[in-house]
């Protein structure tokens, strides 16, 4: 079955349809993973979605229509999400684990090299992803995230400020107390949310099903317990001395008024030595539902370009 959204002149803004092909890939530990390909371009578009503990949905609809492109879409439901396996093991809830996932996906596709594509956290596991294995990516497209956590939360505080000192310390008093299902606590995550994540009226489809499949005890051992404060085990993570080592063209997307803020890409331009930026200034943390056309078409220009 397939379900879309379309606009008034036929323009695609999603797409949710059965895949081409389907594999289950074997982890270690004997768990497995769902994988799901779409199209049969000899260019691979590697989908790797946010979260952590996030079913795929929200990411894959949007960039299926890449398809009539000519790309072959990949993307997977990562462990313990979707249609993957759900163990209760937190010892896996790691972000090492969880590159060697990604390689037992690629090499159990034949993947030889493909065009990485890291929303959020699969920002942070693309780029850790590539440092380990750089002979697999062709290009990267690194959106809506960051490569250095700590820079990160410098701009949360920021954001969070903007709320007002009174709201910012009935926040920072519920965290320092571990409530954070105070309904006051919650409505200012929520303003931060439309801010911040989403400057959408509702969710669209997508992302709703992905948010009903939400793992949360991965969510809290990799990030915390929302998007502006950290106590997981990425809170220290930073990989910015790193990219130097990035050779490959990459593209940084952000959002105006992301949560993973323009300075957060332009720290990681300035580290690249073959980058490029593209910031959406109607967007948060979702340009590709937010301006799904200029998305759509900044996308493919830089894709169009590595073509081989």
């Amino acid at each position: 079955m397939t379900e879309r959204s379309v606009l008034a002149d036929g323009f695609v803004v999603w797409e949710e349809r059965p895949a081409d092909a389907t594999f289950e890939v074997a982890l270690g530990g004997g768990h497995k993973v769902k994988a799901y390909a779409y199209g049969d371009g000899s260019e691979v578009v590697f989908l790797l979605n946010g979260g952590p503990g996030l079913p795929c949905n929200y990411l894959r609809a949007p960039h299926l229509p890449i398809v009539e492109a000519g790309y072959r879409v990949v993307v997977h439901d990562q462990l313990g999400t979707g249609a993957s396996d759900h163990p209760d093991d937190p010892s896996l809830w790691t972000l090492e684990r969880y590159v060697e996932e990604v390689e037992a996906v690629l090499d159990a596709l034949d993947l030889e090299r493909v065009h990485f594509l890291g929303h959020s956290w699969g920002g942070w596991c693309g780029i850790e992803y590539a440092l380990t294995y750089p002979h697999r990516i062709a290009s990267m497209v690194l959106a809506d995230t960051a490569a250095d956590i700590p820079h990160l939360l410098q701009e949360i505080e920021r954001l969070r400020a903007a709320l007002g000192s009174e709201t910012v310390a009935m926040m920072q008093r519920f965290e320092a107390m571990g409530n954070h299902a105070h309904p006051a606590y919650k409505a200012a995550v929520d303003l931060l949310d439309f801010r911040h994540i989403r400057r959408l009226p509702e969710r669209p489809k997508p992302v709703a099903d992905s948010r009903a499949g939400f793992n949360l005890p991965i969510y809290m051992a990799v990030q915390g317990p929302n998007e502006y404060h950290y106590t997981g085990s990425i809170r220290d993570w930073n990989r910015i001395d790193q990219l130097h080592r990035f050779t490959w063209p990459t593209l940084v997307i952000q959002g105006q008024h992301d949560v993973l803020t323009p300075a957060c890409g332009m720290h990681m331009l300035n580290a690249l030595p073959n980058g490029e930026i593209r910031i959406f200034q109607n967007s948060s943390h979702s340009p590709f539902y937010e301006e799904p056309r200029a998305y759509r078409r900044a996308l493919l220009d830089f894709l169009d370009r590595q073509r081989v």
